[in-house]
């Protein structure tokens, strides 16, 4: 990536998330974990090279705090997904269209960009996903309403969708 790559962290209802961002956008976040330690230690085994910046990126961390109190919030910050194949961004950028308290399956994303037949791709695309919350995986669901394939567990996906007064079985 060349550029220099900052990472915060801060303390959510459900956990521990830490971000890191460059110069042109965010370009990975953690899920909640249960302590500062590990979601840090999750972002510097993807970017070993990146920096502390505590007090950075203040209003994302404003965001990520309303939205975990239950807020309707709108992360329209700016993503640096240069890692991704151009088929993961494709996916990523249709599931970050996904408005608050709503779900799509994997089928209706790999219908949306044009790939009917991939909505096995388009899971793995979201299990590569380096900015969940940022662009919601945990708003894609199965066919048949199932909570499935999700990186931080059934539960945490459950407790996310219920945070945006989604209720599934």
């Amino acid at each position: 990536m060349g550029e220099v790559i900052q990472f915060t962290w801060l303390e959510t209802p459900l956990g521990w998330m830490a971000i890191a961002f460059s110069e042109s956008g965010l370009v990975g976040s953690t899920l909640p974990r249960p302590s500062q330690g590990e979601a840090v230690s999750q972002i510097l085994a993807l970017w070993p090279q990146a920096s502390p910046a505590e007090e950075a990126i203040q209003p994302v961390k404003e965001h990520l705090l309303r939205y975990f109190h239950g807020e309707r919030v709108e992360f329209n910050f700016p993503l640096d997904l240069r890692m991704g194949t151009p088929f993961q961004r494709k996916v990523w950028e249709e599931v970050r269209k996904i408005p608050w308290g709503q779900t799509r399956t994997y089928k209706e994303i790999a219908q949306e960009i044009g790939r009917p037949g991939a909505a096995r791709a388009v899971g793995q695309a979201l299990a590569r996903n380096p900015l969940p919350i940022f662009i919601p995986c945990h708003r894609v669901i199965g066919a048949t309403g199932d909570l499935v394939g999700f990186g931080g567990g059934i539960e945490l996906k459950r407790k996310l969708l219920a945070l945006e007064g989604v209720t599934l079985t």
